[in-house]
């Protein structure tokens, strides 16, 4: 097993090294893309969006019951607490005034939860472009060096080896379109659900009935 290891490891640092020096940019992105996805994991975990206890307690509230969950919601931190905190800044007032103060606060809540896509894009569109970068310029070599050698398998190798930066750049693209698409729809679910809460919670805290349209 330790032996297996040993050789799997000599064989990726072997890879890298035939990459020239394409490799490193590429490294450089497989670190960004890594470091973005595992920050979209932690930053959108659902205690941190929409936590299913605070939700429900909105979802069910009434106006007598308003200051328990009240000092839950101004002390909470997740992206729900600082959105119904806003409703009861507004609590009184018409439900059009409230929903207008929440989508306002609503967009820099949402510019926070795609923070780090960003990254994921970049890469996206980077790492599949250096590896081919990389790959036209070992050819480049080699093709400039046919003249010095007929060796047809030592041309054949030279082709195999500058190919590793495009494989390279797409395995690091591959897994972070994956996990941008995943992210996306994430956030897409936690903004729908959080605006149901908040429509029913507006409604409560405006005295008013909430539009069945």
């Amino acid at each position: 097993m330790h032996h297996l290891a040993v050789t799997t490891t000599e064989a990726s640092v072997e890879f890298l090294q035939k990459g020239g020096i394409f490799i490193w940019p590429l490294i450089l992105c497989s670190i960004a893309g890594l470091t973005a996805i595992a920050f979209k994991f932690m930053s959108l975990g659902r205690s941190r969006i929409v936590p299913d206890n605070l939700a429900r307690e909105l979802e069910t509230i009434s106006t007598e019951e308003a200051e328990p969950v009240a000092r839950k919601l101004r002390t909470g931190n997740s992206t729900l607490a600082r959105l119904g905190s806003v409703v009861l800044n507004h609590h009184g007032r018409p439900s059009a005034e409230i929903t207008r103060a929440v989508e306002a606060s609503a967009r820099e809540e949402v510019v926070r939860m795609y923070s780090g896509i960003g990254v994921l894009d970049v890469v996206i569109t980077v790492a599949p472009l250096l590896g081919l970068l990389g790959t036209a310029s070992g050819l480049v070599t080699i093709f400039g060096g046919l003249g010095e050698t007929n060796d047809n398998i030592a041309i054949a190798r030279g082709i195999a080896e500058a190919l590793n930066t495009t494989i390279f750049g797409l395995a690091i693209a591959v897994p972070c379109v994956i996990a941008h698409s995943y992210f996306t729809r994430r956030i897409e679910r936690l903004t729908a659900r959080m605006e149901a809460v908040l429509v029913d919670f507006a409604a409560t805290c405006s005295g008013q009935p909430q539009d069945p349209s």
